[in-house]
């Protein structure tokens, strides 16, 4: 067990600061960086460590494995208010046996109208397009000792814009430690988009253009350079304290180290009620050393809250969550509801 501690110990150090903010948005698939839950939104990706069930299909998938029952997740983020953009999502975990535990979940993000426009016609007046996006996935994690959780996820990508398409598979791997010889203690670590570079293909790439040595004109086929996947290394602590009968505060801190831009620090705390309402808040913080200009537009802090209704055996979770942005928009407001038997 010291062995892994200090495996893990070392990893973390070794990729402490790794950001790259020289590359910031030169990666593809920047949606899959968007977190669909409200739980987790809240926590402001904080809960790296401390995260369990279905919410960790995007957090740390070794979460999904501390469950008892069946999980169905449902939720709606209106991403960045007033710009028409909407995303999705659902998914569902259950038991398998020997302590593994099965997840499937998909997320769609729709883009809304969009007016085509050309080099003739930069006004419009040709209709519209309507740019989509798509990541189904599939999860296993296990249970492999009373303090150890891992899993994996692995997730097919596919997105469209108007004659044009791309499609990748990228997986997700994650470790979760929950000594019991600490209370309410847990560390958490994983690696997420991790996968090879694609590109998009179809006929937009396609331009008529005239022939040098003729009077007629011929389709010529444009090539889409491959993108890499904004991959990320995320890495979190947290610790539980019991304030009175039935009322618990955990505080949580979290790092991710971004490939495609700045290092994220996040700090975290949630306050329950004898696992019927939950409020937590959170604060992100980007390494702005870089460059000394604070450009993300998620720095600051998120907040969001939980009821959960008795239903029989199981519950009815209802969650939302709001997130500040930076930029000219509005924050980012999550809505969720899980049912757990």
């Amino acid at each position: 067990m010291k062995k892994i501690v200090l495996g893990i110990a070392v990893l973390a150090s070794s990729a402490a600061f790794a950001g790259n903010p020289a590359r910031s948005g030169s990666a593809g698939a920047a949606e899959l960086l968007i977190n669909p839950w409200a739980r987790t939104s809240g926590w402001g990706e904080g809960n790296t460590a401390n995260l369990k069930g279905f919410e960790g299909l995007y957090g740390n998938v070794a979460g999904i494995a501390r469950i008892d029952g069946m999980q169905f997740g449902f939720a709606n983020t209106q991403w960045l208010m007033g710009s028409g953009i909407q995303l999705n999502a659902g998914s569902l975990v259950t038991p398998t046996g020997n302590g593994g535990v099965l997840g499937i979940h998909m997320t769609s993000m729709n883009y809304g109208e969009i007016e085509i426009t050309t080099e003739d016609q930069p006004d419009g007046g040709l209709g519209t397009y309507k740019p989509s996006t798509t990541v189904i996935g599939i999860a296993y994690a296990k249970k492999f000792t009373e303090s150890i959780f891992g899993g994996v996820n692995i997730k097919l990508y596919s997105s469209s814009i108007n004659n044009l398409a791309a499609t990748g598979v990228c997986f997700d791997a994650g470790v979760q430690y929950v000594p019991q010889n600490i209370k309410d203690f847990a560390f958490g670590i994983t690696m997420r988009n991790i996968g090879p570079s694609f590109s998009y293909r179809g006929d937009g790439l396609s331009v008529v253009l005239p022939v040098p040595t003729g009077t007629y004109t011929s389709s010529f086929q444009s090539r889409s350079e491959d993108f890499e996947l904004p991959t990320q290394l995320s890495i979190g602590v947290s610790k539980g304290f019991t304030v009175a009968k039935g009322q618990k505060l955990t505080l949580a801190g979290n790092f991710i180290s971004n490939s495609f831009k700045k290092d994220q620090f996040t700090v975290g705390a949630e306050y329950s009620y004898k696992e019927l309402f939950a409020l937590r808040t959170s604060w992100a913080q980007f390494d702005n050393r870089f460059d000394g200009v604070a450009t993300e537009a998620f720095s600051g802090p998120a907040a969001g809250f939980t009821f959960n209704i008795p239903m029989g055996d199981g519950k009815l979770d209802l969650s939302y969550a709001y997130r500040l942005t930076n930029s000219a928009f509005g924050g980012v407001h999550t809505v969720g509801t899980a049912i757990v038997l």
